[in-house]
């Protein structure tokens, strides 16, 4: 009996291994940000059968991916303290496991778009894979610009949903340059709360060639204005109405004023709370979006 639950337990953990290579609270935002192109590319009927192949299939793929990057970056993460627990650098998992794993979540995901959503649902999803992790992850160890190149990725999954049920057009890519833009000051609040990890791993991210963080914060300045127009872009490519526009203009304007309040003290604390704000942000946009969106239909 003992031997069994003993057993059990290993198989337990090595299945949480496995999921922790997909980087679920990531790949959160990915279903969501599916769900949400999904929802606002649709102009008939709902069709949840489609919809949840979508989303699940941009979630294997995505899952996939975020794995291969742990592959190539176990040598990284074993040197700094918030990933060194990760599966591969504490060795509890094999390069050779995570990358057949990751593969088979690939192409499942791949087939389920093609299958199940749309051909130019999964051409999407495999240019997300291909950017994510043969140019971003590569890119990373050499400049601190792949941020540009990995927000694209990021971004692609809302386009994913919308050629899931419809063909990609100017309110794909508005969507797309709301999520590009976001990206790049959650990604720079980010890095800089934990840049003396980033600088032990030899990653030259700009909060590591940048100690006193002076072009940090004119990068986040000029992120955070640029969103303003950005996260209009929906209403003026006819995806959304005025209302949203109103809510998303005004929502930019205060994530703005955090930007320039942690200008003005560029600590770990202040850091900190834009971050929490950039992980608000994208969720409230989205919400005032599909209300939008509901309210529009109901007219």
């Amino acid at each position: 009996m003992m031997m069994g639950a003993a057993s059990a337990s290993v198989s337990s953990g090595r299945w949480t291994d496995f999921l922790a290579l997909t980087k679920p609270r990531l790949n959160s935002l990915v279903v969501v940000t599916t769900g949400v192109g999904y929802l606002a590319g649709q102009s008939g009927d709902f069709n949840p059968v489609t919809f949840l192949n979508a989303t699940i299939g941009a979630m294997l793929v995505a899952g996939g991916a975020a794995a291969l990057n742990q592959v190539a970056e176990h040598d990284i993460d074993q040197v700094m303290p918030r990933t060194r627990n990760r599966p591969l650098p504490a060795g509890r998992l094999q390069s050779m496991d995570a990358v057949a794993f990751a593969l088979v979540l690939i192409v499942g995901g791949l087939a389920q778009l093609a299958v199940g959503a749309s051909l130019s649902a999964a051409i999407v999803a495999l240019a997300t894979l291909t950017s994510y992790v043969v140019i971003y992850t590569p890119l990373k160890r050499v400049s601190h610009w792949a941020a540009l190149v990995g927000a694209i990725p990021g971004a692609l999954p809302v386009v994913i949903g919308w050629a899931a049920v419809a063909p990609v057009s100017l309110g794909a890519w508005s969507l797309f340059s709301v999520v590009f833009i976001w990206q790049l000051p959650h990604f720079l609040a980010l890095t800089w709360m934990y840049r003396d990890d980033f600088a032990q791993a030899g990653l030259p991210l700009l909060s590591v060639v940048d100690p006193t963080g002076r072009r940090t914060s004119i990068h986040l300045l000029v992120y955070c204005a640029l969103l303003i127009p950005v996260s209009l872009m929906p209403t003026w490519a006819g995806v959304a109405g005025i209302p949203y526009a109103i809510g998303a203009g005004g929502l930019t304007a205060g994530l703005l004023g955090l930007g320039i309040w942690f200008t003005r003290e560029r600590s770990v604390a202040r850091a900190r709370t834009l971050f929490r704000a950039t992980l608000l942000y994208l969720p409230l946009i989205w919400t005032l979006l599909l209300v939008d969106i509901v309210g529009q239909s109901t007219r």
